[in-house]
C-alpha cells in the first residue's frame, strides 16, 4: 500500500533526525566544562527524552487511536507535544545539517585558499576568539530552536485559524452551497471542535451542505460523534457526502452507510440524487475514492438528463478531466489539505502535495467546467498546518 510506504518513509526520516540531534547534543555537552558524571547523566536524560517523544508519536501514527475526546491535559501531553517534537526535530535536523555542510565547505575553501597563498604558520595558528565562538553557538542554538517554535505555532494557532472562502460561480441553478472536507475526526479533531465548525456553517445559512470525504482519521470510534454534530446543520436541501481514502482504510462500509442513514445524510458512492429546487431540478452526484475505492463516474451519472445541472463530489480532484468531458459544471474535492505544510516562494508553492498533483487547492477550469479543491479542516500525519489554514468554502451558484 502506497500510504504504508509513505508512513514508513516519514518514520525513517524522523528516526534519522532523532539520531542526528542526539549526536549534536552529545557533542555539545561533552565539549562543555562540566564534570564527566554530570555530562554523562545529562546525555542519558536527553537521549531518553528524545526516544520517548519519538516512540510515542510513532505509536500514534502506526496504531488506530480510539480514545474519544481525551481530556485536554492528556491531549497536549500524549499527542500534541510528541507531534510537535517530531516535526520540529525533522526540520531542525535538516536545517542544522545544511548549516554544517555549508560551514564545512566554507572551511575547506578557506584552507585551500590559505595553502594556495602560502600563508605562513604564524598566521595559521591564530588563537580562537571566544566571543566569536559564543556568538556562533548562540546562532546555532537559535537555528535549532526555531523549527520547534514554528511547529508549535502550526499546531496551536495556524491549524485553527479557519478561513471562509466565498466564490460566485455559474451553475444553472441558484444555490448557496457550503463545502467541508477532510474533517479527520480523531484525537486532533475532537467532537467539541467539530461542533464549533458545525455552528459556524449553520451561521452561513447554506441551501446545501456537501462533505467530500475523510470524516475519520484512523478509527471508526470517532465517526458517530462527528456525524451527530454535522447532522445538526440545518439546510433546506440536505447534507450530501462521499467517501475518502481514510474511510476505505479504517472504516467498515456497512457501518458507514448505517450511521449516515441514521442521521439522514446522503452518502453518494457512485450514485446521484435529483433535487427539485426553486428554479427546477438539479442533481448531486458522488463517486468513490479514486485510489482506494471503486470509483465509477458512469454509474454515478447514469440516467441523469444532460440538461439537469449536476454537482459532482469526489474526495480526490483528479477526476476533473473526466468530469469536464461529461460537461459537469462544478466538481468539488479535497484530499490534499492545500499542502498542509507549505512553503510559498515568488511564483511557486512547495509541499509534498505539490509534487504529486496539480490540483492542490483552489479553483481550476476546463472549458465551461470548474473544479474547486478545498484545503479541509483536519490534518493527517501531524496536527500541524503551516501556510495552509483550514477552510470552509461558500459557493453562491447562479
Amino acid at each position: 500500500m502506497q500510504f504504508a510506504k509513505l508512513r514508513l518513509l516519514i518514520l525513517a526520516i524522523a528516526a534519522l533526525a532523532q539520531l542526528y540531534l542526539f549526536l549534536r547534543a552529545r557533542k555539545a555537552i561533552f565539549s562543555s566544562r562540566q564534570s564527566i558524571p554530570f555530562k554523562s547523566l545529562l546525555v542519558a536524560l536527553i537521549g531518553a527524552l528524545i526516544a520517548l517523544l519519538f516512540l510515542r508519536n510513532a505509536y500514534v501514527l502506526a496504531k488506530p487511536i480510539a480514545w474519544v475526546d481525551p481530556p485536554i491535559v492528556a491531549q497536549v501531553a500524549l499527542f500534541y507535544v510528541p507531534a510537535i517534537w517530531t516535526l520540529g526535530s525533522i526540520l531542525s535536523a535538516l536545517l542544522l545539517a545544511f548549516v554544517q555542510l555549508v560551514g564545512g565547505l566554507i572551511g575547506l575553501t578557506g584552507m585551500i585558499l590559505k595553502r594556495n597563498r602560502a600563508v605562513g604558520r604564524q598566521h595559521n595558528g591564530l588563537p580562537e576568539d571566544p566571543d566569536r565562538r559564543r556568538f556562533l553557538q548562540a546562532g546555532v542554538a537559535g537555528l535549532a530552536t526555531a523549527p520547534f517554535l514554528l511547529s508549535a505555532y502550526g499546531a496551536v494557532y495556524a491549524g485553527r485559524s479557519c478561513e471562509v472562502q466565498e466564490l460566485t460561480l455559474p451553475f444553472g441553478h441558484a444555490l448557496r452551497i457550503v463545502q467541508l472536507t477532510d474533517i479527520h475526526a480523531g484525537v486532533y479533531m475532537t467532537r467539541e471542535e467539530i461542533r464549533r465548525y458545525a455552528e459556524r456553517v449553520n451561521a452561513l445559512r447554506p441551501d446545501l451542505l456537501v462533505i467530500t470525504g475523510d470524516f475519520i482519521s484512523n478509527s471508526m470510534s470517532y465517526l458517530p460523534g462527528c456525524i451527530e454534530e454535522i447532522a445538526k446543520i440545518q439546510t433546506p436541501y440536505g447534507i450530501f457526502a462521499t467517501l475518502g481514502n481514510h474511510e476505505r482504510w479504517y472504516g467498515r462500509l456497512n457501518d458507514l452507510h448505517r450511521i449516515f442513514r441514521h442521521h439522514r445524510i446522503s452518502l453518494l458512492v457512485n450514485a446521484h440524487q435529483v433535487i427539485r429546487g426553486t428554479e427546477g431540478l438539479f442533481a448531486v452526484a458522488g463517486i468513490d475514492d479514486l485510489r482506494t475505492g471503486h470509483p465509477d463516474l458512469e454509474a454515478a451519472l447514469q440516467g441523469l438528463r444532460p440538461d439537469i445541472p449536476t454537482l459532482l463530489l469526489s474526495h480526490r480532484p483528479e477526476i476533473f478531466p473526466q468530469a469536464a468531458e461529461r460537461r459537469i459544471p462544478l466538481t468539488l474535492a479535497g484530499h490534499w489539505h492545500g499542502g498542509q505544510i507549505k512553503l510559498s516562494l515568488p511564483g511557486v508553492a512547495l509541499s509534498l502535495a505539490h509534487l504529486r498533483t496539480r490540483y492542490v487547492e483552489g479553483l481550476f477550469r476546463i472549458g465551461e467546467s470548474r473544479l474547486y479543491v478545498n484545503r479541509g479542516i483536519g490534518t493527517t500525519f501531524t496536527p500541524i498546518r503551516l501556510n495552509a489554514p483550514p477552510e470552509i468554502t461558500v459557493f453562491q451558484l447562479t
